[in-house]
């Protein structure tokens, strides 16, 4: 996708996500604690801080999983899934990384969810 498209497709992934949750736009973070929820398959529940920042992780290698970069291990006895990098990320730039997770993120709601934008 170009930067454009990214960026369209991002605004209506916020839009959706906004109104499915009646709550403001939220920003990547967000939306990538989202995304370690679903991930971790326990439903909404209170998380601590450190739960709250693995959750982030989860979704960071779900996204990069599709790039090759990381590996499902498997689960641990709580049910929290555990990833192995298989190749190092290049060094992006911050605007190389922001469209990058963007278009990810996108293309996760796009085909895990089945959302359109």
């Amino acid at each position: 996708m170009k930067p454009a498209e990214i960026n369209l497709k991002w605004a209506a992934l916020q839009d959706r996500i906004a109104t499915e949750f009646d709550n403001e736009k939220p920003d990547i973070k967000v939306v990538m604690f989202l995304i370690g929820v679903q991930e971790l398959g326990q439903g909404p529940k209170k998380f601590s801080k450190r739960q709250k920042e693995e959750l982030m992780h989860i979704a960071n290698c779900k996204l990069f999983s599709k790039m090759g970069f990381y590996e499902l291990e498997g689960l641990d006895q709580d049910g929290w899934p555990h990833w192995k990098l298989v190749k190092t990320v290049p060094n992006y730039t911050i605007l190389e990384q922001e469209m990058l997770i963007k278009s990810l993120i996108i293309d996760y709601f796009e085909s895990e969810m089945e959302w359109e934008f």
